[in-house]
């Protein structure tokens, strides 16, 4: 007799540590009654019916999961790799458990199409220069079709653009030749600049006679070493004032 009250309570104690369930902040649980969902347990410490219920677990911190390399063609026929993470959470435990058998290999799945769609229909240029607006993109279709799994997708990222070798050097060439037309601009609006200064400088020896001033200071430093040969140019209307007073004599 003795040893049935002890197998009986053995078996209350186990039936009574069955009944407590330990629900962590972030998780939610997800409880079946017979087979039936009943009502998702909020974080704490429960208490579940033994045998008839059981609860699922279901962690709603926001979680990542990888999207591997994929080789996708461009609108413009370039072959690329393209690797990408996608960053999600459950809102609603229930539906994540009862709608969708693995939501994250599944969103897995649904955002490696999404990706193979938008990047196919851009060119290689956009999409280099537009990674983040094409992966928002991706985002928004994705999200669209998870909500009613209880998925919110928060984030996708594309991590790697991998272009051929060829392709590479092309890309090398492409931006050396725009640096250069660059530095081109640069030296051509500094010359226009040096010029424009100088226009503005002769203009203002001119009007106040410094000119004179600033020859003859020139000829003067010129004359300094005997051995130097100075050449003056002189100015097209002194020799016709010369030929005139010539041919009145």
């Amino acid at each position: 007799m003795e040893i049935v009250i002890l197998i009986l309570l053995i078996i209350g104690v186990a039936l009574f540590f069955k009944m407590l369930v330990i629900i962590d902040q972030y998780e939610r649980g997800i409880v079946l009654t017979l087979g039936k969902y009943s009502y998702t347990l909020q974080p704490g410490l429960k208490l579940l019916v033994p045998i008839f219920q059981r609860a699922i677990k279901v962690d709603v911190r926001i979680r990542t999961a990888d999207i591997p390399q994929q080789e996708v063609i461009t609108r413009d026929n370039v072959p690329v790799g393209i690797n990408a993470v996608v960053y999600f959470q459950v809102t609603r435990p229930e539906d994540a458990v009862l709608k969708i058998q693995d939501y994250t290999y599944a969103i897995t799945q649904y955002a490696q199409t999404a990706l193979r769609d938008v990047i196919g229909g851009v060119e290689l240029d956009t999409l280099l220069v537009e990674r983040q607006k094409l992966a928002d993109e991706i985002k928004q279709i994705v999200d669209s079709e998870t909500t009613d799994w209880g998925i919110d997708v928060t984030a996708i990222k594309i991590q790697d653009i991998e272009v051929p070798g060829d392709m590479k050097r092309v890309m090398a060439k492409q931006a050396e030749a725009e640096r250069e037309r660059r530095a081109t601009i640069i030296r051509s609006q500094g010359e226009l600049s040096a010029s424009q200064n100088l226009t503005q400088a002769m203009k203002v020896l001119t009007e106040s006679g410094a000119i004179s001033l600033r020859t003859l200071q020139t000829i003067e430093s010129s004359t300094s070493n005997p051995a130097n040969t100075v050449v003056f140019a002189v100015p097209v209307e002194i020799l016709e004032g010369f030929k005139q007073l010539v041919g009145k004599k």
